[in-house]
């Protein structure tokens, strides 16, 4: 039933957000000669996928878990993207190619061993990867590895029809940090 309203929601926001969508990525030209971000992560099963978001770092950017990058590498048109979440949006083509679910544990780099580790214990790796869940409406982001996998695990352990719309309408109305960079001090 869950893939059913992930196809269905993921269509129907990819057509009403299409105007956004050809805005950000024409804006995007300008700010920074790449707009989109295709980036391999770990999907279900461990399997790699192509995740595709916005842009909001710099081209030259190490490839790194977002609370690992330094704030100065993102760009202006970057803070309002992610502070409005709308660099997410492209990942809702992920969903429509049944890569992603909307809820769902955040997919991770196959660089961040810790939490691979953590994750694999706690059977994380059974279901569809999400573009939110409740360690993102929670605040937990992938600094915490431990803390996530098991949040992620409690989730999954207790997702209903019901969690699921919440966990949607919690993230658009702005519940949640998601991944956040941290400034050059190391705060968030």
């Amino acid at each position: 039933m869950i893939r059913f309203f992930d196809f269905l929601l993921a269509v129907t926001g990819l057509i009403f957000t299409l105007p956004i969508l050809l805005v950000v990525t024409i804006i995007g030209y300008f700010d920074n000669g790449s707009p989109i971000f295709i980036q391999t992560r770990v999907g279900k099963g461990k399997k790699p996928f192509n995740l595709i978001k916005f842009r909001t770092m710099k081209v030259e950017t190490e490839s790194v878990a977002s609370h690992l990058a330094n704030e100065q590498s993102i760009t202006k048109m970057g803070k309002v993207l992610r502070k409005t979440k709308i660099d997410e949006l492209p990942q809702l083509i992920n969903v429509v190619k049944g890569e992603m679910s909307l809820v769902g544990p955040r997919p991770n780099l196959f660089n961040q061993e810790e939490l691979i580790e953590a994750r694999t214990k706690q059977g994380v790796y059974d279901v569809l990867p999400g573009i939110t869940g409740l360690a993102q409406v929670s605040n937990i982001d992938m600094s915490t590895p431990e803390l996530l996998a098991i949040t992620d695990r409690d989730m999954l352990n207790t997702l209903t029809l019901k969690s699921y719309f919440k966990y949607i309408l919690l993230t658009v109305k702005g519940n949640g940090s998601g991944d956040a960079v941290k400034n050059k001090e190391g705060n968030r």
